[in-house]
């Protein structure tokens, strides 16, 4: 649905160091560079989707009042990683790692600050434990289930 996320900063190259361990954490790096301008990141250059930049009409960057963006993680891992690594390159905590049980009986997720008071997430949705157990019931039945016999045709003599 998106294709690409901007959020303002007031000095790119500043932070650029917060964001590029940060977003290493999730398996993300800079793809493009437009210094001093405006970096962007992603899993390929073909796909710059999160960007940080000085606004454009050269007025301060705020932050919004609700906004906020979510990365998608691979694991609880991963999660605290992002989370650990943001309060080391100096965000601040807005979420400790962990079951965000009002977003969804799946949802795992750790909230930041970054230098800009940009609000940055690092979630996941796991699969739910009945969902996968079910599922592997139904697999390990269809794989020893015996193939229905053909009922035997009868002639009349």
């Amino acid at each position: 649905m998106l294709h690409h996320v901007s959020v303002g900063v007031h000095d790119v190259e500043r932070a650029a160091k917060f964001y590029d361990p940060v977003l290493k954490t999730l398996g993300y790096s800079r793809v493009m560079e437009f210094l001093p301008d405006a970096i962007a990141y992603g899993e390929s250059r073909e796909r710059p989707e999160f960007w940080i930049g000085r606004p454009h009409n050269q007025q301060p960057p705020s932050s919004g009042n609700g906004v906020h963006v979510a990365f998608l993680a691979k694991s609880r891992q991963a999660v605290s990683k992002f989370h650990a690594a943001a309060l080391k390159a100096g965000g601040s905590n807005n979420g400790e790692p962990g079951p965000r049980p009002d977003y969804g009986p799946s949802y795992y997720g750790a909230f930041i600050y970054d230098l800009d008071g940009n609000k940055v997430e690092a979630m996941l949705i796991e699969p739910a434990k009945a969902a996968v157990r079910s599922a592997a019931k139904k697999s390990a039945r269809k794989a020893k289930a015996k193939p229905a016999r053909k009922a035997k045709r009868k002639t009349r003599r």
